[in-house]
C-alpha cells in the first residue's frame, strides 16, 4: 500500500448530459456543508454522444463537450477549491466506445485504413483472422441490401462507416466487400468476433493499454490534470479486463505518484486484494461486510426451505453458478473462447474449447494473480476434472499452458475468466437465485447468509492494518438494489415464517410461470414499496431478461413478458393485493429504517474512505441501472441540512432526515477530527441484548448500531445491557447528549435513534 494523501470521504456524482459540470459545480457548497472532502465524478472524457454514464469514451484527448468541455472542468475545479474540496475522477482504461464509429477518431481510422492505421495497435484486434467483423446487421438474410453510399461513407440505416481510399466505386455491396471491416449479423457478435470486447458488449472495444504508447495517448489528459494539481484521486474502472493489471497500475502510479488510487476490483468471499501499488478497492468488500451485519444468520434454513417449496426444487448456489458461468463462456463469450482455443493449435479445437470453458466456469474468483493465482487455477482444474472426467487429458494440457507465464494463453485466459464471472454470476445467477435477494449484490456472496459481529470485526481490523485508505460504499451505479432496499429486505430474515406465508399466498393468487423469478420480484417490490409503476415494470423486464431463464435479451419471450407485466399491474390494480403489499411493507419499514441507519453509520465510520452515492443521504429506493442514475433533488437535501444545522432533530421516519443527520455528522467528524479515526477496536456490549449491538472504537470515536431490531423488541428491548467506554465525558454527535462514566445503558444511549456516534466532549465542542 503506497503512502499517499487520501480523501477523508467522497461523494459520487453521475455527471452526465442533463446534469453537467456546471450543475455539479453548483453542488460544491452543499457537499462541503455535508462534510465530504472530495467530489467523486463519473468519467469526464468525451463519450459516445448522448451517453448517460461516460464509460464509452470515444476521444481521450478532451473533456466531453456534452458535459461542458474543458471550460466546464476548469469551472468545476475552481468551485471545488473555493469550497475546500478535492476531485476524484473515474477513468476507463479497458475499453473505448465504438457504437458510433464517426465519434471515435481512432476507431474510424482503423476501419478506414485497417492494419496500416496508426491506431491499429490501440485496439485488441485479432488481425490474423481476416477483416474486422462489426456485428450491426439485422437478423435477416438480405440485410446488406439496405447498404447505401452517401457523402463518401458507407451507410446502414443510422450507422456510418468510412470507405478506404480508392475503394468507393461500384454498388454499395461491392464497396462493402473491399473494406478492412465486414458488417455482419448482430448475433455473430457473441460467437465470431475479431476484437476483444468489454464482457459481451460489442459496442465497447478492448484497448491495449499494456502498450506504453497506447497508455500515454489514452492517459495524457487525465495525467495533465493531475500534474496541474486539479486531480486528487483516480478510480480505475474494471482492471480485471486488462492484459496486465499489475503492470498497468505500476505505470499509472509512477505517472501520478501523489494521487489517491482505487480500483474497481471485485473480491470474492475471503479473497484478498493483490499487493498492487494502489490505496484499495472501490468498496464492494465493505458493502458486503457492513450490510451482512443486519441479516439474521439463523434464518438461512428457513429461506432455503421456502425456496424449495416455492420453486419445487432444491437449488445449489455452486451448481447454479457453474451452469450460468458455463453458459456465459460458451454462448455470450463464445467469440472470446474461440480466440483462446486458437492459441493451442496442437490440440483439436473441439476439445480445447470445452476444457477452457469448464476451467472458466470452475474458476473460484474473477481472475488469478501471482502468486495466489496458482492456487485458484489448481482449484479450478480439480473441480473441472470432477465435473468433466472425459476431458482429463486436455484439461491437463491446457492447465500446463496456463501455468506458463510466457504462454499467450496464460495472459489472455484471466481476461475471459473475469468476464465469465461477471456475466455468469452478477448478471445472470443473481437474477435466478431468489432465496434471499438482499444478499444478491455485487461483491457479495449469496451463499453466505449474513455476517456475525465477530467476523465483521476481524474484517475491519485487518482492513485498518493493510488497507486503511480503501474506499467503503453501500450503493454505486452498479449495485442491483439500493442500500435502503437491502436494509428493509434484511428485516425479512427476522420473520421468515411470516414472509413465507405472505409470499406463498401472493404467488398462489397471482402466479407466474417462473416461480423463482416471481419470488425475486415480490421481494424487490416489498423492499422498494411504494415505487412508481413504470419503474417496477422497467425493472421486472430487465431483471427477467438478465436471468435468461424464461426470456432473454437475445430472444425475448412475448408471452412470458406479457404475463410478467400483468403481474406487476396486479400489484397496483388488484385492491386486495395492493392493500396487503402496502400493509406488509409498512409493517417492516420501521425496522428497515433502523437497519439503514445502522449500516450507514458502520460504513461511514469503519476503516476506509467512505463514499456516499448521489442521493443516498436520504431514504432511497433505487433499483439496478438505469434506475439508480435518476435525477436527485438536491434542493430538498439542502433545505433539510439547513434545518438540521438550525437545531432540528427529526424523528427516524421524517423524510429520511435522520439518515441525513447520521451522514452529515459522521462525515463532519471524520473531516474535522481525523485523529479520532486512526485505529480499530471492537467494543462489546454486556448484558442480555449484547448480541444486538455492534460497536467499535476508531481511536476516540465510537460507533454504535442496533442489529436485528425485531428480535430485540420481541425479547423486551435492551434491558440492562451496557456499553463500556473509556474517557470521562463523551457526546453523541447525533443528539448532542453528554454522557459520563465508564458504562452506558444501551436503552438510554439509543432512546432517540438506533445509532450513536460518541466522541470526547472536548473534541466535539472544539469542532463545533
Amino acid at each position: 500500500m503506497p503512502d499517499t494523501p487520501h480523501p477523508r470521504s467522497t461523494y459520487r456524482i453521475q455527471v452526465r448530459p442533463g446534469f453537467d459540470l456546471d450543475a455539479t459545480a453548483g453542488l460544491a457548497g452543499y457537499l462541503a456543508d455535508l462534510g465530504v472532502t472530495h467530489l467523486y465524478s463519473a468519467p469526464l472524457l468525451t463519450a459516445t454522444p448522448g451517453s448517460q454514464h461516460g464509460y464509452d469514451v470515444v476521444d481521450h484527448r478532451a473533456v466531453n463537450p456534452e458535459l461542458g468541455g474543458e471550460g466546464g472542468r476548469q469551472r468545476l475545479v475552481r468551485a471545488l477549491r473555493a469550497a475546500g474540496l478535492g476531485l476524484v475522477v473515474d477513468i476507463v482504461p479497458n475499453h473505448a466506445g465504438v457504437a458510433r464509429p464517426a465519434a471515435n477518431p481512432a476507431w474510424w481510422d482503423v476501419l478506414r485504413r485497417g492494419r496500416a492505421s496508426a491506431y491499429a495497435d490501440w485496439f485488441d484486434i485479432d488481425w490474423d483472422r481476416g477483416r474486422l467483423l462489426l456485428p450491426v446487421l439485422a437478423d435477416t438474410p438480405d440485410a446488406l441490401d439496405d447498404l447505401k453510399v452517401v457523402d463518401g461513407e458507407l451507410r446502414y440505416h443510422e450507422h456510418r462507416f468510412p470507405i478506404a481510399d480508392g475503394t468507393g466505386d461500384g454498388t454499395p455491396r461491392e464497396v462493402h466487400d473491399r473494406q478492412h471491416y465486414e458488417l455482419v449479423n448482430w448475433r455473430r457478435g457473441d460467437t465470431e468476433l475479431t476484437y476483444r470486447r468489454f464482457f459481451a458488449v460489442s459496442d465497447l472495444a478492448g484497448l491495449r493499454v499494456e502498450d506504453p504508447e497506447v497508455f500515454r495517448a489514452t492517459h495524457a489528459e487525465i495525467l495533465r490534470w493531475a500534474a496541474a494539481g486539479d486531480l486528487d484521486g483516480i478510480r480505475v474502472d474494471h482492471p480485471d479486463g486488462l492484459r496486465d493489471p499489475a503492470g498497468y497500475l505500476a505505470r499509472l502510479r509512477a505517472a501520478a505518484p501523489g494521487a489517491w488510487l482505487v480500483v474497481e476490483k471485485i473480491l470474492e468471499y475471503g479473497e484478498e486484494l493483490p499487493d498492487w501499488p494502489v490505496d484499495g478497492t472501490t468498496g464492494y468488500d465493505a458493502l458486503a461486510a457492513a450490510g451482512g451485519l443486519f441479516v439474521d444468520p439463523d434464518a438461512e434454513a428457513d429461506f432455503t426451505a421456502l425456496d424449495g417449496r416455492l420453486t419445487g426444487r432444491h437449488t445449489s448456489w455452486e451448481d447454479l453458478t457453474h451452469d450460468t458461468k458455463l453458459a456465459a463462456a460458451t454462448r455470450l463469450l463464445a467469440a472470446e473462447l474461440s480466440r483462446l482455443a486458437a492459441l493451442v493449435p496442437e490440440l483439436p479445437a473441439e476439445q480445447v474449447r470445452p476444457a477452457l470453458a469448464e476451467l472458466a466456469a470452475c474458476f473460484p474468483v474473477y481472475r488469478g494473480y501471482p502468486p495466489e493465482g496458482a492456487r485458484h487455477l489448481a482449484a479450478a482444474r480439480a473441480e473441472a476434472g470432477r465435473r468433466r472426467p472425459d476431458l482429463t487429458t486436455v484439461l491437463d494440457a491446457v492447465t500446463a499452458r496456463l501455468r506458463d507465464p510466457d504462454h499467450e494463453l496464460a495472459a489472455r485466459f484471466p481476461q475471459l475468466s473475469g468476464a465469465v464471472m461477471a456475466k455468469g454470476v452478477e448478471d445472470t445467477a443473481y437474477y435466478r437465485w431468489s432465496r434471499f435477494v438482499a444478499l444478491n449484490e455485487v461483491g457479495g456472496s449469496p451463499a453466505h447468509f449474513g455476517v456475525a459481529p465477530a467476523e465483521f470485526h476481524r474484517f475491519a481490523a485487518a482492513r485498518q492494518v493493510r488497507w486503511p485508505a480503501s474506499m467503503t460504499t453501500l450503493s454505486t451505479h452498479d449495485t442491483k438494489r439500493g442500500e435502503d432496499i437491502r436494509a428493509r429486505l434484511a428485516v425479512l430474515s427476522e420473520l421468515p415464517g411470516r414472509w413465507a406465508e405472505r409470499v406463498a399466498d401472493w404467488m398462489s393468487r397471482a402466479p407466474l410461470a417462473d416461480p423463482a423469478f416471481a419470488h425475486l420480484l415480490w421481494q424487490t417490490a416489498v423492499g422498494a414499496w411504494p415505487i412508481e409503476r413504470e419503474r417496477l415494470h422497467a425493472y421486472a423486464e430487465k431483471a427477467a431478461r438478465e436471468a435468461s431463464a424464461s426470456t432473454s435479451w437475445a430472444d425475448p419471450d412475448p408471452a412470458f413478458e406479457h404475463e410478467l407485466h400483468a403481474l406487476v399491474d396486479r400489484m397496483y390494480d388488484d385492491p386486495e393485493l395492493h392493500a396487503q403489499l402496502t400493509a406488509f411493507a409498512d409493517e417492516i419499514t420501521p425496522a428497515g429504517w433502523s437497519n439503514s441507519l445502522g449500516q450507514k453509520l458502520v460504513q461511514l465510520a469503519m476503516p476506509g474512505v467512505p463514499d456516499t452515492y448521489q442521493g443516498t443521504e436520504l431514504w432511497e429506493n433505487s433499483l439496478v441501472d438505469p434506475d439508480n442514475r435518476r435525477p436527485v433533488d438536491f434542493a430538498v437535501r439542502r433545505d433539510l441540512l439547513a434545518r438540521l444545522d438550525a437545531g432540528w432533530r427529526p424523528a427516524v421516519a421524517a423524510d429520511g432526515a435522520a439518515k441525513l443527520l447520521v451522514v452529515s455528522r459522521t462525515l463532519r467528524l471524520r473531516r474535522d477530527r481525523p485523529e479520532l479515526f486512526t485505529g480499530y477496536r471492537p467494543v462489546p456490549a454486556q448484558g442480555p441484548a449484547g448480541a444486538h449491538a455492534v460497536a467499535f472504537d476508531r481511536g476516540g470515536a465510537v460507533a454504535v448500531a442496533t442489529r436485528l431490531p425485531l428480535r430485540l423488541a420481541r425479547a423486551g428491548g435492551w434491558g440492562d445491557t451496557t456499553l463500556a467506554i473509556s474517557g470521562n465525558s463523551v457526546t453523541d454527535v447525533f443528539t448532542g447528549r453528554v454522557y459520563s462514566g465508564s458504562e452506558l445503558l444501551m436503552h438510554d444511549l439509543l432512546s432517540t435513534y438506533p445509532v450513536a456516534l460518541l466522541a470526547p466532549t472536548d473534541s466535539v465542542e472544539a469542532a463545533a
